[in-house]
């Protein structure tokens, strides 16, 4: 297991590898999470909009070294904090170690403002956004003085932009990537020629290459035997390799 992480605002740091749990509900949720934990992932990631918070929260008790990210849906800008409170009662914190905007909302900033306060009185240890461009960002910075510790975006080969990654770490804002196995990438002739040559999996590899770039990524996945085999990937790309998935992208 990977024991990599990235430096956040508050001396904590956040592990680049993570289990998403987007679409998984019910008691597979929990026994996902379970098996993850299992797995050795020190970090799960949830949200409001995925109606699981309870089941990931039963999994992880007495999980204490967990990091936990979870968010609020900008349908609940106007109830934030109760949204937060609720979210903190289902995972069994005291806290959540991340706190994110799920996408920007009409009015950002106003949000923004409610994540900031609910930072400093000690419902989320960092707080950040999800779905934002450089400029949203930079438009909250401006105004209350308060960057977001992360940006989590989709992100995979065919959307890697080096223009991107440069943006985010100019502003010193950690860059996280979704949906890094979908899109068709694991697929692909690249990954999978690669994946049969260092006697690896195609998701494996993805993986990893975001590893390489200091991206955060949260893989997912219900089957116990696949969330144990994201999990392995104590393994390094060759430059020549990372730069032959970065070519991948395909331009919009």
């Amino acid at each position: 297991m990977t024991t990599q992480t990235a430096p956040l605002p508050s001396g904590a740091a956040i592990p680049l590898l993570g289990f998403g749990t987007w679409q998984i509900k019910g008691d597979t949720a929990r026994t996902a999470t379970e098996a993850a934990l299992a797995a050795g992932y020190r970090h799960v990631d949830t949200a409001t909009m995925y109606g699981n918070e309870a089941e990931v929260g039963a999994a992880l008790r007495g999980h204490d070294d967990v990091f936990v990210t979870t968010k609020v849906p900008p349908r609940l800008a106007d109830r934030a904090r109760a949204t937060l409170e609720e979210s903190l009662t289902a995972l069994g914190r005291d806290a959540v170690d991340l706190w994110l905007v799920h996408a920007p909302p009409a009015d950002s900033v106003a949000l923004w403002r409610v994540v900031v306060q609910a930072q400093a009185d000690g419902l989320a240890k960092d707080i950040g956004v999800s779905n934002y461009s450089a400029a949203q960002i930079d438009e909250l910075v401006e105004v209350t003085g308060v960057a977001p510790a992360l940006n989590q975006i989709r992100w995979s080969p065919y959307l890697h932009d080096p223009e991107v990654v440069e943006q985010h770490r100019e502003r010193g804002v950690v860059l996280e990537g979704y949906s890094g196995l979908k899109g068709g990438v694991l697929d692909d002739p690249v990954v999978t020629g690669l994946a049969e040559r260092l006697g690896r999996t195609p998701a494996q590899v993805l993986i990893r290459w975001h590893l390489e770039h200091g991206i955060v990524v949260i893989p997912k996945s219900s089957n116990p035997e696949r969330i144990a085999a994201n999990a392995d990937v104590d393994f390094a790309l060759a430059p020549e390799d990372v730069a032959a998935l970065d070519a991948l992208r395909q331009d919009a």
